[in-house]
């Protein structure tokens, strides 16, 4: 017996002796994998932030990655007209990338002149070239600019924000300016003001209006006749939204500030506009 014990317990320490050196084995292999997942995904990380760079090459003085900070001439390279470059545009500062709706703001798309630019007070005049290509929001009344302030949502809630426009609304630093704020604030201000119209027009019924491309514009009135009448100044200085359309009584016709659409007579229930 003691014998068959002696010639066992060799094979029973070789087995644990590989048994140990196969568990080390694996413990290592782990790690090896460990590290070089890990160098694939600092590689990969790398790579994506050389293409961002690549893509939007930004000032040197920009203080973090989240805020990439475009000059004026700088963004001017982005207008759509090299294809190996984004589009992008600006508003209020906030700089957007636009290159997915390129059917619209590429080279010959409607909103092309928006491209490369800061064109905030084009988005409500309507006037698309020139010296109407501009950032600047002088003149405009508070709710016209809070119409500006509503397309700076539309397009961050469509496109990628990518930076920001050193200048008019955003520093060297990538600090809101007061103009910015200004801006935000009569945006604010233009709700307030076209909420507390809203109710006060509510109480003159509207006209009712279609327009054709064929046939051009028509207002008319179920009950009463169209006039012009001007809205408050502090809601609209300026632009279409100085007047509107009302309906009003025979009995009304007489009341100052009313204005007869030209070429229609004075009791006229139909108006061509």
């Amino acid at each position: 017996m003691p014998d068959d014990l002696s010639q066992q317990k060799p094979n029973e320490d070789a087995h644990e002796q590989k048994r140990t050196s196969w568990v080390k084995g694996k413990e290592m292999g782990g790690k090896i994998m460990g590290w070089v997942l890990a160098l694939m995904v600092a590689i990969l990380a790398l790579c994506i932030g050389f293409s961002f760079k690549s893509r939007y090459p930004i000032s040197s003085s920009s203080p973090s990655p989240q805020q990439k900070l475009f000059k004026v001439d700088e963004l001017a390279l982005y207008n759509g007209t090299d294809e190996g470059l984004p589009i992008l545009l600006g508003i209020l500062g906030s700089v957007f990338d636009v290159t997915k709706g390129k059917t619209h703001y590429g080279v010959g798309g409607g909103y092309n002149h928006f491209a490369g630019r800061d064109a905030s007070r084009a988005f409500v005049s309507g006037n698309f070239t020139g010296e109407g290509l501009t950032d600047s929001l002088r003149g405009l009344s508070n709710a016209e600019i809070k119409t500006v302030v509503e397309w700076r949502s539309f397009y961050q809630k469509t496109y990628i924000l990518v930076g920001k426009l050193v200048g008019l609304y955003f520093d060297d630093q990538g600090n809101p300016t007061k103009h910015l704020k200004g801006a935000e604030a009569k945006a604010a201000r233009g709700a307030q003001l076209l909420k507390k119209q809203k109710k006060e027009e509510d109480k003159l019924p509207s006209c009712n209006s279609r327009w054709s491309q064929g046939e051009g514009g028509e207002v008319w009135c179920d009950d009463g006749f169209p006039r012009l009448v001007q809205r408050p100044l502090e809601i609209a200085l300026t632009g279409k939204m100085s007047k509107r359309c009302a309906c009003f009584r025979e009995d009304q016709l007489g009341e100052p500030g009313l204005e007869v659409y030209d070429g229609c007579d004075y009791q006229a229930k139909t108006c061509r506009v």
